[in-house]
């Protein structure tokens, strides 16, 4: 079906927003993917807050000029999905752990920070671990000192507190202040 005019005005600034708004670009090719995986696959990225699109890929290049995307504007070319996400490794992550499981869905690049993005750089992104998993992470270094200080002073006060019981009770001498 095609568009026309403002059809494809709509689409150029609907796709722009996205790209302003995101972090991370994946693009990749679907050819073969039946109804039911691609509906899948739209479920997963929805959950996650990745917008995944097929598009016109000139209506596409046309959204992307100007951008940090504009670098893979050579890669839009062929059936393709376009993932955005303002999470830097959301859509990475989708269509990465998606195309493990399905071997018609075929990565064929990205950008993220204005910088292209093979295949491999595609699933490195992807194997980042999430912000929330990261922040954990940190808290976890950061309590780890003061934990072990405070577990190492609890097992001294209990050694001195075992030793006091065992030993007999001495006089105490008054101290004049």
């Amino acid at each position: 079906m095609s568009l026309n005019r403002s059809e494809k005005e709509a689409v150029i600034s609907d796709v722009a927003g996205l790209a302003a708004k995101a972090q991370t670009l994946v693009l990749a090719e679907y050819r073969g993917i039946t109804v039911a995986d691609m509906t899948k696959l739209r479920a997963t990225a929805r959950s996650n807050g990745v917008s995944l699109s097929v598009l016109k890929n000139s209506l596409a290049r046309r959204a992307v000029t100007g951008s940090a995307f504009d670098v893979v504007s050579d890669l839009m070319f062929g059936p393709l999905i376009y993932s955005f996400s303002e999470d830097a490794v959301a859509a990475a992550r989708v269509v990465a752990d998606f195309a493990k499981t399905n071997d018609k869905l075929v990565i064929r690049g990205g950008a993220y920070d204005g910088k292209a993005l093979d295949v491999n750089g595609v699933k490195q992104l992807a194997s980042i671990p999430s912000k929330e998993v990261l922040l954990a992470q940190l808290l976890g270094l950061m309590q780890s000192p003061i934990s072990r200080t405070a577990s190492v002073i609890a097992a001294i006060a209990e050694k001195k507190g075992a030793a006091v019981q065992e030993a007999p009770a001495e006089p105490v001498e008054a101290v004049e202040a």
